[in-house]
């Protein structure tokens, strides 16, 4: 009985990992043997990689995309904790209100964002029109089309899907601990700068990591705001692989393996700081 069940679960999960193995697996397996090999043909070459670390286009491409991740997870797991602090400590009508906002605006994203934020702070935007008209130089001569810019929007996408991923952490963080620490006289700041972070922690190193990979694989808002005219890992490897000249499969799958190891090590080193922060949890 026990393998009937067994082979029905398996029956089950056959559609499952046909689509992983023909949509994920293969296309990463051909991906980084296409990365070893030129374009033009020939036998097995770093010349690919070599290409990518030293023309400065490719180079710029890793930068930003680097910089935009990480600026764009810093600011956006900061505003998150609060905003699944609020949710966490919130009931009623509010904590509803609250979760339908937050998980319509995490689907606003890509190619609809991109264009209404053309239409808020474009050269054009509204925005811009009205920082002309109140005075206001910041506001009226913000710059949509700039690294800065395009953070901005990064940040926009990041917040609701991080504070999504931190409200089931907050569970984790008992009343019983909060009304003991106020009892013991400690104020809010020291219950949750000793007690609440360091609970928090892993789950907070753990979204970083889905933050940072976000952003960094983020393809559709970025083109759609700057096209070809932005250096950044997504855009540049899409346009190997449909490029209006010649398709570079090799080139392209040197800047794919790239931004996955970038992703693997940003996973490593959340993964290194958690385990930190459980051991020295275990030893208090």
């Amino acid at each position: 009985m026990k393998n009937k069940t067994k082979y029905l679960y398996l029956l089950v999960l056959l559609p499952f990992l046909t689509v992983v193995i023909l949509f994920e697996v293969i296309p990463l397996i051909m991906i980084i043997i296409n990365s070893f090999f030129p374009d033009k043909g020939g036998s097995v070459t770093l010349e690919n990689y070599i290409t990518v670390f030293s023309k400065p286009l490719y180079k710029k491409a890793i930068l930003n995309s680097v910089y935009i991740s990480c600026v764009s997870s810093g600011i956006g797991i900061i505003i998150a904790f609060f905003g699944a602090k609020a949710a966490h400590e919130s009931s009623g009508k509010f904590h509803n209100a609250f979760m339908r906002v937050l998980n319509m605006v995490s689907n606003f994203a890509g190619v609809p964002l991109a264009f209404a934020y053309m239409i808020m702070l474009g050269n054009s935007g509204v925005l811009l029109q009205l920082g002309k008209e109140i005075g206001l130089d910041a506001l009226a001569n913000y710059k949509l089309y700039t690294t800065s810019g395009l953070t901005l929007i990064y940040v926009y996408f990041q917040i609701p899907l991080s504070t999504l991923l931190l409200i089931p952490a907050f569970e984790g963080i008992r009343k019983e601990w909060q009304e003991s620490s106020l009892l013991l006289g400690a104020s809010s700041t020291r219950f949750w700068t000793r007690i609440g972070l360091p609970v928090l922690m892993p789950s907070i190193l753990g979204t970083i990591s889905v933050l940072f990979a976000n952003a960094l694989a983020a393809y559709a808002t970025a083109y759609a705001l700057l096209m070809n005219n932005y250096a950044l890992l997504p855009i540049n490897v899409s346009g190997m692989f449909v490029g209006d000249v010649t398709i570079r499969r090799g080139l392209g799958g040197a800047l794919s393996v790239c931004m996955m190891l970038l992703m693997v090590i940003m996973i490593l080193i959340t993964n290194r700081i958690t385990k930190r922060f459980r051991k020295g949890g275990a030893k208090a």
